[in-house]
């Protein structure tokens, strides 16, 4: 047999397989048995994963791999239209078993590319008996290294989507979690172990949640630590951290979250995250408002539980706001900006005037004259301790609101407190 005879249908699109004779086929067939012995003992012989001969189930399959290899080899030999979806489909349902299995695909293509090396000795072997030329002999190999390199990639495909496919099962299993941790009231820690368990999550002894912002059109939330249970998809993304105060924990979340808007909740045990991602969600909806500012860094509910506690009853505060501060009600809006920032001032630091003026930067006679005009305005309740605490509350909370994005709901305070526009004479 010489290159004369190609028996194809010319080179082009079709090679390697328009360069071979068919008849090539009918030389190869009875020996195919003989060939997937040799292939099957040089796997296991070179192939440590593949070293399984007692094992029925294990070699069989080889076997089968094998043989199917080879017969598509040389069908495909007869007839170059042959379609490989079958062998395909086979390799593809071999790659979804390794991933299921929990290997890699690395001793598989060992296995290949051994069985690939024997098949291309078997036949260079027959090729000179037949004396097929070099042209001819030159194909063959190609198209053995296509079949190798199409059942490889038919392999990873269905390892790859059985991957794709735990991946998402165990990401579902982790949202489950998310929202069991989160429920109110909470679930059963029995049910928390067991779905944690399904979502292979170890149990830790406390939790922080964690509420972030929307990131901005056309970027992207962060990575996470693989212990991070996280749900982006939330109205407001959601994270549990688990023992959030361990060593170097609080590094590890701020590196995790840098650039992005986050709020840690309080450590919680872990049947009480429900109250940790309360907390993170009020905190972020005061950093939405600018009433906590964040300075670029990830942010703490636990330093900022005072505001919290300002803010949890908002109208609660207008309402006492109403109240304490109805002796502003008939000055300007300027008139009453200035008076409390001084009040405020001035129960802060002990009722000294001259700390007063240094924390306001004006002249201490200005406070002082300021503070002659409160006096006048609030007469006795400014000796009453309770009344004090009462004052420094919805000041406190003015203070916070009168800073960025809440402004307009200054205005509302303001609108509570009342406002005449008439213009007062303070006595001196």
């Amino acid at each position: 047999m010489t290159d004369d005879v190609t028996g194809g249908t010319g080179t082009g699109d079709g090679r390697p397989w328009a360069d071979l004779p068919r008849e090539l086929a009918d030389h190869m067939r009875p020996n195919l048995d003989e060939v997937a012995d040799d292939m099957i003992a040089e796997i296991q012989s070179r192939v440590r994963e593949y070293d399984r001969p007692g094992d029925g189930p294990y070699s069989g399959t080889l076997r089968l791999a094998v043989e199917r290899v080879l017969h598509h080899f040389v069908e495909r030999i007869a007839d170059p239209h042959q379609e490989p979806a079958a062998v395909a489909d086979f390799f593809r349902a071999i790659g979804r078993g390794e991933a299921g299995e929990g290997r890699s695909l690395d001793a598989m293509q060992s296995a290949m590319r051994v069985g690939a090396m024997v098949a291309w000795r078997r036949i260079a072997d027959g090729a000179a008996m037949l004396d097929v030329g070099p042209r001819t002999l030159g194909a063959v190999g190609e198209a053995l290294m296509l079949v190798q390199d199409e059942l490889a990639a038919a392999a990873a495909e269905g390892y790859a989507q059985a991957k794709a496919a735990v991946a998402g099962e165990m990401q579902r299993r982790r949202k489950r979690l998310l929202d069991l941790l989160f429920a109110d009231p909470p679930a059963a820690p029995e049910a928390i172990a067991d779905l944690a368990a399904a979502a292979h999550w170890p149990v830790p002894r406390t939790v922080a949640a964690v509420a972030l912002g929307r990131p901005p059109a056309g970027s992207n939330h962060p990575a996470f630590p693989p212990d991070v249970l996280a749900d982006l998809t939330r109205r407001t993304p959601s994270l549990i951290v688990p023992d959030p105060d361990g060593p170097g924990r609080a590094r590890l979340i701020d590196r995790a979250l840098a650039g992005t808007l986050a709020v840690v909740g309080p450590t919680v045990p872990v049947a009480e995250a429900a109250r940790s991602v309360q907390w993170a969600r009020k905190t972020l909806a005061l950093v939405d408002r600018g009433v906590i500012d964040t300075d670029g860094g990830v942010v703490r509910s636990v330093e900022h539980m005072s505001t919290l506690i300002l803010f949890q009853d908002e109208d609660l505060i207008s309402s006492l706001a109403a109240l304490r501060l109805e002796p502003l009600a008939h000055l300007r809006v300027s008139q009453q900006d200035r008076l409390a920032e001084t009040l405020l001032a001035w129960l802060q630091s002990g009722r000294n005037a001259n700390e007063v003026a240094m924390r306001l930067h004006v002249h201490p006679q200005t406070v002082r004259y300021r503070l002659r005009q409160l006096e006048e305005l609030f007469g006795d309740q400014l000796l009453d301790p309770d009344l004090r605490f009462d004052l420094e509350i919805v000041l406190r909370a003015r203070a916070l609101l009168a800073s960025g994005a809440g402004e307009h709901l200054l205005d509302a305070h303001r609108e509570a407190v009342g406002e005449t526009g008439e213009i007062v004479t303070l006595r001196r």
